[in-house]
């Protein structure tokens, strides 16, 4: 069974003005495939950063802890490795690629992904019933990626790319922020069909339970302050929509950046 395991992670951020500054202050998680963890809370409690040094974005320095897959250290491989061992990182805000179509950066990537090409007959049949499932025309295959996308397609394009991907765990990081009504149904559809064959671990950042009414979580945990400071099942989610995070900012110092 995957499992990724993160202990004492403590990560710091390179500032303009007062040099590093620590945003995550010792977070532990376990996240087992198959399982769903929302992790919640307020604009600059460090979600986003846990997200991505996971990845391992370059901007995050860990200063402390360890994060593994399935006993692998994570933090020793370099991103295209974590990528290939089976992290995957949906983004907040996805970045344009001109001039690379959206079919080639797919078979690019699952041909990195699974250590060889996939065969062109099946692949496309793979690559259209996937994009019909995210209700995607298939002409966005010829197009650059993420180039002159709105919001939401860029996000169905996050979501395809996990379809094909299927990765031993993925992290998808505010999924849900810029979508429409129709738009947030559709992604969600689509990262529950990756979630009902039960070989995924799904980490799910959010700030708001709306999303929470179509991917139903198991474990809810909140972080404030850099660090997770309360867990539970999705009852938690609900007592924040009715509370907010007021009682967990009062009492834990602020991460500052997120």
């Amino acid at each position: 069974m995957s499992v990724l395991e993160i202990r004492n992670l403590h990560v710091s951020v390179e500032t303009d003005t007062d040099g590093p500054r620590e945003i995550l202050r010792g977070v532990d998680l376990t996240v087992r495939k198959g399982e769903t963890h929302a992790i919640m809370g307020p604009n600059g409690s460090g979600k986003s950063t846990l997200s991505y040094s996971i990845a391992g974005h370059p901007k995050y320095t860990v200063t402390e802890g360890t994060v593994t897959l399935d006993g692998e250290d994570v933090l020793a491989m370099p991103v295209d490795a974590r990528a290939r061992a089976g992290i995957f990182l949906a983004m907040q805000y996805p970045v344009e690629v001109p001039g690379v179509s959206v079919s080639n950066f797919l078979r690019s990537s699952v041909t990195a992904v699974r250590g060889e090409a996939p065969k062109l007959r099946t692949w496309v049949k793979e690559v259209k019933e996937s994009m019909a499932g995210l209700e995607m025309d298939p002409a966005f295959a010829e197009r650059s990626v993420n180039e002159g996308f709105s919001g939401g397609e860029k996000k169905r394009h996050e979501i395809l790319q996990m379809k094909l991907l299927a990765p031993k765990i993925a992290i998808l990081d505010e999924t849900d922020s810029g979508l429409d009504v129709d738009a947030l149904r559709i992604v969600s559809a689509g990262i529950e069909a990756v979630r009902a064959k039960g070989e995924t671990g799904i980490l799910l950042i959010t700030h708001y339970t709306r999303i929470l009414r179509y991917v139903k979580p198991e474990f809810v945990h909140v972080m404030a302050g850099g660090r997770i400071v309360d867990a539970g099942g999705p009852e938690l989610a609900a007592t924040l929509e009715e509370s907010g995070y007021d009682r967990y900012v009062k009492t834990t110092e602020p991460a500052a950046i997120s």
